[in-house]
């Protein structure tokens, strides 16, 4: 299958698991949701490793943990705000996650003294920023402005678990390891959280339970997807193809659950893709990609 079928493939399936979730916030805590998501990716991955004979044994614990904490707030940050906002807002405030790349490379400069900043990542990532105030907005009159800066710092600690994934690939870290151990820690991190701050798991109904496993098999489906695609394909056509999530998710806000069409949420969309699109851009022509860049941190 072409790397651009298996790329739009992949943000379908990803703004579909969007939807499940959505519909999961109903009888479930995202903390809930986190940890029936690893414990169904955990499986997946634990079965497609012993198919390709990669060993999940690993020396690296430490990192491990680091990327699972990362990744797992992000994850619990992201289906929070998918639960509480509209379903394309809280897409686009965790696809973010580019700008804020964008923003570390900046910072990194100035820590390193760098004489001349580059100006069009300085751009893209006002553009971005210009974006979500026009998102988060409307939501001032709506007491959900703290769901959206939910999705706002998912995007961010996103990033981070980005660099975090690439440091793993860097050290010869296998991708399905690498997964793998992400999931074990999204169960195990999402079972803690919903036992302390939640007291206990919520029963089950045959919908419900439905949901959950929809959204494990979704995701770990549209990461495969994903992972093929960035592995056949050009990174930077996958990139751009990769916000097309966006869109999915936008059309599927409007046709289930009636969400409302505003001109500052959809110019704040494209200012963000297009802040994303450039943000990538740019840092393609900074360091070419590592090997292992086919993860995307919002998604594995």
């Amino acid at each position: 299958m072409p790397a651009q079928v298996l790329m739009v493939l992949a943000t379908l399936l990803f703004a579909t698991m969007g939807v499940c979730v959505k519909l999961a916030s109903e009888f479930y805590a995202a903390s809930e949701i986190v940890m029936y998501r690893g414990l169904v990716g955990s499986v997946m991955m634990a079965l497609l490793s012993q198919r390709h004979g990669v060993s999940l044994k690993t020396r690296l614990p430490g990192m491990h943990l680091w990327r699972s904490i990362s990744g797992v707030t992000s994850l619990c940050l992201w289906f929070y705000a998918i639960g509480k906002l509209p379903l394309a807002t809280a897409m686009t405030l965790n696809y973010m996650s580019s700008v804020w790349m964008a923003l570390f490379l900046l910072g990194g400069a100035v820590l390193l003294g760098a004489q001349r900043l580059d100006w069009r990542l300085m751009a893209a990532v006002l553009l971005g920023f210009a974006g979500v105030a026009l998102i988060l907005h409307p939501t001032l009159d709506q007491r959900q402005l703290w769901h959206g800066l939910a999705g706002l710092v998912s995007g961010m600690i996103a990033a981070m678990a980005y660099l975090q994934v690439t440091a793993l690939g860097r050290v010869g870290e296998p991708e399905l390891r690498v997964v793998f151990y992400f999931s074990i820690g999204g169960c195990v991190a999402g079972a803690l959280i919903t036992a302390v701050a939640e007291g206990g798991l919520h029963g089950h109904t045959l919908w419900s339970a439905s949901l959950l496993l929809a959204v494990g098999v979704l995701a770990t489906t549209a990461q495969v997807c994903l992972t093929r695609a960035y592995s056949i394909g050009r990174p930077l056509v996958n990139a751009c193809l990769q916000y097309l999530g966006i869109v999915f998710s936008f059309g599927y806000g409007m046709l289930l659950f009636k969400d409302p069409l505003t001109w500052s949420a959809t110019v704040g969309m494209l200012l963000i893709i297009g802040a994303g699109l450039a943000a990538t851009l740019l840092r393609s022509q900074v360091a070419p990609p590592p090997k292992d860049s086919q993860f995307n941190p919002n998604e594995s």
